[in-house]
């Protein structure tokens, strides 16, 4: 997941990118005061007035608004309106602004390098690659998160074609598997190595990251194999999927003698490139 400022003719767009979803998310406060030029010392007023006005409507985009922590002028995070490119487009028909068109073709430039990497996938590994390059990941390391970001997109396109479909059961599968795996919850294996908001899989170790893919690769063979119905029997799938990374997990560690589950993160970004044979872990 990434936040970042996008401008406008000089104003700032507040976006967060979800890789879960591959969607960009950007502040419907912000497109509202950009748009309607509004004068009110209050950055919310506009949004608050239209939205009102949409539901009474009986408009759809209201409800598909999603609430994202986002960083204010004050520097703090606040749970703030956010909608996807396609709702932001059906937002702006209902704002009246000779700004409308412009700011369309501003959205569709946004959405141009996803639509590249769409059409060329190899653009998005690279892009991938400077990202965590510019961010002074190891090459080692990184050839092992691209990899992961793989796995991860084939697990969950394999939840999707289970019927999963809302981000909370996609958090709760990802529990169950890394629990498995790993013996904590991601909420306690971001507390060991220190994390809040950020990514933990940018924060293993390049062996966690293997043992991490083992879970997902095994965990989607094993949906692919049993198509599991309900949401009962898809957890149970990511349970047992943890657990074949678990067993890997013992057999590296009785090796070396000592755990792998780390809590380096990446504020040391070469201490993440482990150096060992953990080939192991893929027989």
């Amino acid at each position: 997941m990434t936040d970042k400022i996008k401008l406008f003719e000089q104003k700032q767009i507040r976006t967060h990118w979800d890789a879960e979803s591959e969607e960009w998310y950007f502040s419907v406060v912000d497109i509202c005061n950009v748009l309607s030029e509004s004068s009110s010392k209050d950055p919310g007023a506009y949004w608050r007035k239209l939205k009102q006005r949409l539901k009474a409507e009986g408009s759809e985009v209201v409800t598909n608004c999603h609430e994202l922590k986002m960083q204010a002028a004050d520097g703090k995070f606040y749970k703030t309106d956010c909608m996807t490119t396609k709702n932001i487009l059906r937002l702006v028909q209902s704002i009246p602004s000779p700004k409308a068109e412009p700011f369309k073709l501003w959205l569709a430039e946004v959405g141009n390098q996803r639509l590249e990497e769409i059409a060329d996938p190899e653009k998005a590994i690279l892009r991938g690659a400077d990202y965590y390059r510019a961010k002074g990941y190891t090459e080692g390391w990184i050839n092992q998160r691209l990899q992961s970001i793989e796995m991860r997109k084939e697990l969950t396109d394999e939840w999707k074609a289970r019927g999963i479909e809302e981000e909370k059961d996609y958090a709760i599968l990802t529990n169950e598997m890394t629990k498995a795996w790993s013996g904590l919850t991601v909420k306690e294996y971001k507390q060991l190595k220190g994390l809040k908001k950020e990514n933990l899989r940018d924060n293993m170790t390049n062996i966690e990251l293997v043992l991490n893919m083992l879970a997902e690769v095994s965990t989607t063979a094993i949906s692919k194999a049993r198509e599991p119905k309900t949401f009962a029997e898809n957890k149970s799938v990511a349970n047992e999927g943890g657990k074949i990374a678990h067993t890997a997990r013992k057999n590296l560690e009785k090796q070396i003698g000592q755990t792998v589950i780390s809590p380096l993160n990446a504020s040391d970004k070469p201490a993440l490139e482990i150096q060992g044979d953990y080939e192991l872990l893929e027989e």
